[in-house]
């Protein structure tokens, strides 16, 4: 996809935003000097309509006398409990806190998309509302504001996001019609047993044995309780239970993840999973309590705006396979139609190959002008009723 030169001229900007974010990475709601900062910029290119939404989130609109749609364009801002290991010039200066999953390169690409706007007041059509939205990774910020009325407030009729993407090289644009991301939620049993000396289990209930063995029987849900043609994961990453070698523990809990890409499958899934840790607990003479927490929701892009992406995009489209990450951008799209896209970013040569979320994922800026031309390009399309309607 060729860039334009006007968004060309942004390069140095753009660069200047991400490295001064990568520098400060917040936690969710806790984005104060991220907030600062997005305001400073945005102040400095002469927008008139900035208003802040929860504490650390902020809002931008951009109004046109040319008839048009109100479009919404959504940045995350918040960073990741992670101790960045890149050893670039510009690396956190928060210890143990790091913009791991690339919404430094989402808030640079906003920030240039809004001087874009401003120093091109011809391009806007309609209504344009930028949100910069606090809290992605958790515990959904996407849905707070909603809560708060940001689309309800502002009129919102379409929203469109991006995310930077390594497993795609750099130039791509990657989006696929309905579901591309999964629906997650996160487990929670606790196994309660009754504890005893490591000498003599007889007179205790081990929870340990009954957590083995609950993890195990879990992981059969995927494999006889869905469908081999549906999709759905179940992960444990965290246990913890017992305080010495030579104790039985009374008490363990498990912490892991669910995904799938149907309400249907999921909640299948949350069934299975309650009856099976609690008979399986039993069967060792344990008690099992579950708990879940629901989070995001699928990722559901709308057929008509990946139509009209893939044509402003050109040969640069990529059809992505789904993938079980979640987004609480999927959040918007329960309220209104959306489309959600990658930005490759992989580049061998330069070892910009690092998975999101890993202390040493890193990219070339100049990528990020992929996300700002997409963004201006789809301000007539998305307002072509013509097209839409054809």
């Amino acid at each position: 996809m060729q860039v334009s030169q006007a968004v060309k001229d942004l390069t140095e900007d753009v660069i200047r935003f991400r490295r001064a974010l990568h520098q400060i990475p917040e936690l969710g709601l806790t984005e104060f000097k991220t907030k600062e900062y997005l305001l400073r910029q945005l102040q400095s290119f002469g927008i008139n309509e900035i208003y802040p939404i929860l504490e650390t989130g902020l809002v931008v609109v951009f109004r046109s006398d040319v008839p048009g749609k109100t479009l919404a364009f959504r940045t995350d801002i918040d960073g990741l409990p992670i101790k960045e290991e890149t050893g670039i010039d510009f690396a956190s200066t928060h210890e143990g806190r790091m913009h791991a999953c690339g919404h430094d390169g989402h808030m640079a690409t906003m920030l240039g998309f809004a001087k874009y706007l401003a120093n091109h007041p011809e391009a806007i059509q309609g209504t344009i509302v930028l949100i910069f939205q606090p809290a992605e990774e958790g515990p959904g910020g996407a849905q707070l504001l909603i809560d708060e009325g940001v689309l309800r407030d502002f009129a919102v009729e379409k929203i469109v996001g991006l995310h930077v993407f390594p497993d795609f090289p750099e130039g791509v644009i990657a989006c696929r019609k309905g579901p591309m991301m999964a629906r997650n939620g996160e487990i929670n049993i606790t196994i309660h047993g009754a504890s005893a000396h490591g000498a003599q289990p007889q007179q205790g209930s081990d929870a340990i044995l009954a957590a083995a063995a609950v993890i195990q029987g879990l992981h059969s849900v995927i494999s006889r309780n869905i469908s081999p043609l549906s999709s759905g994961v179940i992960t444990f990453g965290k246990i913890h239970g017992g305080d010495a070698e030579n104790i039985i523990p009374g008490k363990v809990v498990l912490n892991g993840t669910m995904r799938a890409f149907e309400d249907e499958i999921y909640e299948t899934m949350t069934q299975r999973i309650t009856v099976l840790a609690e008979e399986i607990a039993k069967g060792y003479g344990c008690r099992a309590e579950v708990d879940f927490q629901h989070l995001y929701r699928v990722v559901d892009n709308d057929t008509e705006m990946v139509d009209i992406l893939a044509e402003v995009v050109g040969d640069s489209y990529l059809e992505t396979p789904p993938y079980m990450l979640a987004e609480d951008f999927s959040m918007y799209q329960k309220e209104i139609p959306g489309v959600f896209f990658f930005v490759g970013i992989r580049n061998e040569d330069k070892g910009y190959t690092y998975p999101l979320h890993s202390n040493k994922m890193n990219f070339d800026e100049k990528n990020l002008l992929q996300g700002i031309e997409c963004y201006v390009r789809l301000i007539p399309a998305l307002n072509d009723t013509k097209g839409a309607a054809e």
